[in-house]
């Protein structure tokens, strides 16, 4: 920590620095900006948390938070296509828009408020109300949940699209190498398939959080520079101009509270305690990500024909009304745990646990890596391909499971005895391991993480007015 770092925000007067946020309301989303807010908090900063009717935060957990409850207008529940995730959140911005002005407005022009707000930390698919705060003459940062590598992906796209790899029209067209960015192939981009509406959505959408990083005063990213060095200084070279801060892994820097929108059932905890070291798959395909009721039954009878423990956290809603097929439970009796939300960070961190199958999504690699757990991916959609293909071919410590879209039992029963019960599942969980060291490192004192938060309170700090 550097000298006089950790009271920088705050002074001897009755004025005390204070960051707002703003993140997009989807589960993913939500967990990184709260980890950073704790860890703004912790160095000395009041936080005022700007938030959604939608998928709104329980303010009871972090009642040393002002909480801003911004009107969206939005039907209730998650929308279930990516054309449909993509309008819901171009829909957050134009319909947040207006209130937010007036809500920032109020705030700014309370007694004092404009003296105590260093700056908006907005997701960055929020690219309008972060142009909000500009226009109140508040500094904006951007924060991406993702890694450096999708970021890149992202300010690639419109190239990507000139040398004719996106969007894909072949089915032979998806395993081509991606020469300019790789180690990608085209099936791993953003905006790959799908109709070509689709398409141009995906685009619009990695186009606005691209202008949101290049216009802001910061780019704050959940990474760490052991774990995507190269990725990093090709972003940094990228924006020039935009100072960049790798806080990562905020889940293992953070001293925040849980801000999970579903209830975790923590006695899968106690059940792990009986279970044999590295003996259970973990399941997990995240709180956005879905999957017909055929995939569910084929991946349901490749766990139970590879006779290999397992604690599975089956979201509701997951297959669309789909339940585990009959005859299950019986099959897996003894040797299996079904439960409808895990505490997954504390299951990753248990010694029971062997291995991880999940959707790929960035904050489940973050904390499987972190955690020392060897990962098979299954992604569905978004930056999960890229994310698998990293964690399979750059960190070697997983399995990316390809079906050709559709799962079959035989190969999900295959790939779950390769990780958990091979000598080349041994060598990935060893890589792994070597992951949760260089993770540790970075959020040890001194490490880089540590220096770069220090960096990123600096950096707010020379924004204060």
């Amino acid at each position: 920590m550097a000298p006089g770092e950790a009271n920088t925000a705050t002074t001897g007067g009755p004025r005390r620095r204070r960051v707002l946020v703003f993140p997009i309301p989807y589960q993913g989303h939500i967990n990184p900006m709260f980890q950073l807010a704790g860890l703004l908090h912790e160095r000395g900063f009041a936080i005022t948390v700007f938030h959604t009717h939608f998928n709104a935060p329980d303010p009871s957990r972090h009642p040393t938070y002002d909480f801003v409850p911004v009107p969206d207008g939005l039907p209730a529940g998650s929308p279930g296509t990516v054309a449909a995730t993509v309008e819901h959140i171009f829909a957050i911005n134009s319909s947040c828009e207006a209130p937010f002005r007036e809500r920032l407005a109020a705030l700014l022009e309370a007694p004092g408020g404009r003296d105590e707000v260093a700056c908006l930390v907005a997701d960055a698919h929020l690219l309008t109300l972060m142009d909000v705060a500009r226009q109140r003459g508040v500094p904006a940062l951007a924060l991406r949940t993702g890694s450096a590598a999708c970021f890149r992906n992202f300010m690639a796209t419109p190239m990507l699209c000139d040398k004719g790899y996106l969007p894909a029209s072949a089915e032979s067209q998806l395993d081509a190498p991606v020469r300019e960015l790789p180690p990608y192939r085209v099936r791993d981009l953003m905006a790959v398939t799908g109709s070509r509406h689709e398409h141009d959505l995906v685009c619009k959408l990695l186009a606005r959080a691209v202008e949101a990083v290049r216009t802001s005063a910061g780019f704050i990213l959940n990474t760490f520079d052991a774990l995507e060095a190269a990725d990093l200084a090709a972003t940094r070279r990228d924006l020039a101009g935009v100072p960049v801060f790798d806080v990562g892994p905020l889940h293992k820097l953070s001293p925040a509270s849980s801000s999970s929108l579903l209830q975790q059932d923590r006695s899968c905890l106690d059940w792990l305690d009986a279970q044999a070291p590295a003996s259970v798959l973990y399941i997990s395909f995240g709180s956005l990500a879905s999957m017909s009721g055929e995939d569910l039954a084929e991946a349901a009878w490749g766990v139970a024909n590879s006779g290999q423990p397992f604690l599975w956290a089956l979201r509701p809603g997951l297959a669309r009304g789909a339940a585990l097929p009959d005859g299950f439970a019986a099959a897996t009796e003894g040797r299996g745990l079904v439960v409808g939300w895990a505490p997954q960070e504390e299951v990753l961190a248990h010694a029971g646990v062997g291995g991880f199958w999940t959707h790929g999504g960035w904050n489940s690699a973050l904390e499987g890596a972190c955690g020392g757990v060897p990962m098979l991916c299954r992604p569905c959609f978004g930056d999960q391909m890229g994310n698998a293909r990293y964690v399979e071919h750059v960190w070697r410590a997983g399995i990316a499971l390809d079906c050709g879209g559709v799962l079959e039992r035989g190969a999900v029963e295959a790939a779950v005895r390769r990780l958990m019960r091979s000598e080349e599942g041994d060598e990935m969980r060893g890589r792994a391991q070597e992951l949760r060291s260089r993770a540790a490192e970075a959020i040890a004192e001194g490490g880089s993480s540590r220096h770069s938060v220090d960096k990123l309170v600096n950096h707010i700090m020379s924004l204060w007015k």
